[in-house]
Protein backbone atom coordinates (compact mmCIF):
# COMPACT_ATOMS: atom_id res chain seq x y z
CA UNK A 1 0.00 0.00 0.00
CA UNK A 2 1.24 3.68 -1.22
CA UNK A 3 1.64 6.41 0.56
CA UNK A 4 -0.93 8.36 -1.00
CA UNK A 5 -3.29 5.15 -0.09
CA UNK A 6 -2.78 5.44 3.53
CA UNK A 7 -3.61 9.47 3.63
CA UNK A 8 -6.29 8.51 1.40
CA UNK A 9 -8.02 6.23 4.14
CA UNK A 10 -6.80 8.12 7.00
CA UNK A 11 -8.44 10.95 5.83
CA UNK A 12 -11.95 8.66 5.46
CA UNK A 13 -11.70 7.90 8.98
CA UNK A 14 -11.11 11.17 9.98
CA UNK A 15 -14.16 12.59 7.99
CA UNK A 16 -16.59 9.96 9.21
CA UNK A 17 -15.62 10.73 13.00
CA UNK A 18 -15.97 14.66 12.66
CA UNK A 19 -19.42 14.40 10.82
CA UNK A 20 -20.20 11.93 13.85
CA UNK A 21 -18.90 14.27 17.01
CA UNK A 22 -20.22 17.30 15.12
CA UNK A 23 -23.99 15.69 14.94
CA UNK A 24 -23.49 14.40 18.48
CA UNK A 25 -22.35 18.60 19.11
CA UNK A 26 -25.54 19.45 17.41
CA UNK A 27 -27.89 17.57 19.29
CA UNK A 28 -26.45 18.60 22.68
CA UNK A 29 -26.47 22.73 21.77
CA UNK A 30 -30.20 22.11 20.87
CA UNK A 31 -30.86 20.23 23.83
CA UNK A 32 -29.15 22.82 26.29
CA UNK A 33 -31.34 25.83 25.07
CA UNK A 34 -34.55 23.38 24.85
CA UNK A 35 -33.61 21.98 28.28
CA UNK A 36 -34.31 17.92 27.32
CA UNK A 37 -31.81 15.04 27.91
CA UNK A 38 -29.34 14.44 25.38
CA UNK A 39 -29.92 10.80 24.79
CA UNK A 40 -33.46 10.32 24.96
CA UNK A 41 -35.36 10.37 28.50
CA UNK A 42 -34.15 9.75 32.31
CA UNK A 43 -30.94 7.20 32.08
CA UNK A 44 -30.85 7.02 35.82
Amino acid sequence: MTLTQKRIIILLVIIVVAAILGRLAVRAAINLMVGGTLFGGNFL
